[in-house]
């Protein structure tokens, strides 16, 4: 099956935790700290796989969680790294924050990696916090929590030539002619419910087709099928728009197919195209040619009357194909990656419920998931960062009193006048 939008979750591996621990060893009455930190949690990356060419395959399975890192062990040991995850999407994918809809980036070429949740830091044993003044701590770290969030993948097929028309125009017929893809083919409107892709070989230059399905007027704005897959032809170089032979009016279809591209984007109505009349192996359609022709002529356009059931002409579109797509760049990077403001880390917000007192700040909620809260110098520690950053002074300035409850993260606290208390 075809899926061209879904919803992932991933989530990058927790750091592992310090450890407190001393030298034991014969003769070395009074061995120092020896506690080792934790490993780096491992990191999530979406990665372009050349054997996917659609997002199907998170229908099934839609959480991606890297490794966590290994604690820290004695004798100065250190964690093991946490092991990456590479998720596999299909080239041609654009990666957004479901939450927020940044664009984080988009990945074309097979092997392409992107980078989309972070591990965490490992905690720090401690050995890490010994000091002139203190030379036997008893306060190791927890591992940091690993960056966690929603994406929104969207593909955007990679194809040279895209192939439009009005419904039932005979574009599935021509892909499947010059290509060996194997598309639903029938006698009404909408037999194409999703794009087919399919390779032409022209003069031993491979050439990727992508078979649109129909559009109709109104499609930019979700009519028909169009809106779900106008984007697919943002990728192409060329478009080989194909009129119905059948139609009442070919030329009004020509008029509405090109209107509905600059509505949905105006870059879209600047291909080059390549006009095709098909179905000319019906003698009513021969008939009428030479007045369509003429009224193409008129506008600028010059049709190739073409029978993609038969083969007619086929070849020498084919010829045509190829030879505008030597000269044609190919395009660029859809979007360039959104340059974002550093957020300030110490920065905090205070707020006031029923229930406690919410400080949310990224500093802050990243210290109280680290704090070993066994560990008495811990929560000595985490009440110093309370002041060095502020925050004791503006709870105790918005009123603040002994035995409240205080919401940092995911972690409750009760307030004292010494120090909090888990």
């Amino acid at each position: 099956m075809f899926a061209d939008e879904v919803k992932i979750y991933v989530k990058g591996g927790d750091g592992g935790n310090g450890v407190v621990a001393f030298r034991r060893e014969k003769y070395v009455p009074r061995g120092g700290p020896a506690g080792g930190n934790g490993g780096r949690g491992g990191d999530v990356y979406l990665v372009a796989s050349p054997q996917h060419n659609t997002l199907y395959h998170f229908t099934k399975k839609v959480h991606f969680k890297a490794g966590r890192g290994g604690h820290g062990g004695g004798s100065n040991k250190q964690g093991a790294r946490g092991e990456d995850i590479e998720v596999p999407v299909a080239p041609g994918t654009v990666v957004y924050d479901a939450e927020t809809g940044a664009f984080l980036g988009e990945l074309l070429e097979p092997g392409e990696r992107l980078l989309v949740a972070r591990g965490g830091r490992g905690g720090r044993g401690n050995a890490a916090f010994r000091s002139s003044t203190n030379q036997a701590p008893r306060l190791a770290e927890k591992g940091e929590p690993g960056e966690e969030r929603w994406l929104r993948l969207e593909l955007k097929l990679i194809a040279d030539v895209g192939i439009i028309g009005v419904p039932n125009a005979g574009k599935s017929t021509l892909l499947s002619v010059v290509t060996r893809a194997r598309p639903k083919i029938a006698d009404y409107p909408f037999t194409t419910l999703v794009p087919n892709l399919g390779v032409a070989v022209v003069d031993y230059q491979d050439i990727v087709l992508a078979d649109i399905p129909g559009l109709i007027e109104g499609a930019h704005s979700g009519a028909g099928l169009g809106l779900t897959f106008l984007r697919h032809i943002e990728r192409t170089r060329l478009l080989v728009h194909m009129l119905n032979g059948l139609s009442p009016d070919p030329v009004g279809d020509y008029h509405a197919i090109n209107q509905e591209l600059e509505l949905f984007n105006p870059y879209l109505a600047d291909k080059e195209q390549i006009v095709v009349f098909n179905k000319m192996d019906l003698p009513e359609v021969r008939e009428r040619w030479p007045e369509v022709k003429e009224a193409l002529a008129a506008l600028g356009v010059g049709a190739l009357p073409v029978s993609a059931a038969t083969g007619e002409n086929v070849e020498q579109l084919m010829q045509r194909v190829a030879a505008r797509l030597q000269v044609i760049p190919r395009p660029q990077r859809s979007e360039a990656p959104v340059i974002y403001t550093p957020e300030d880390e110490n920065a905090f917000t205070i707020e006031r419920k029923p229930e406690g007192w919410i400080v949310r700040g990224k500093r802050i909620e990243r210290a109280v998931a680290m704090t070993n809260w066994d560990y008495y110098e811990a929560v000595l520690r985490f009440q110093r960062i309370l002041e060095a950053m502020g925050i004791t002074r503006a709870l105790e300035e918005a009123g603040i009193q002994e035995g409240d409850t205080v919401f940092i993260g995911d972690y409750d606290l009760t307030w004292s006048n010494d120090y909090v208390i888990e």
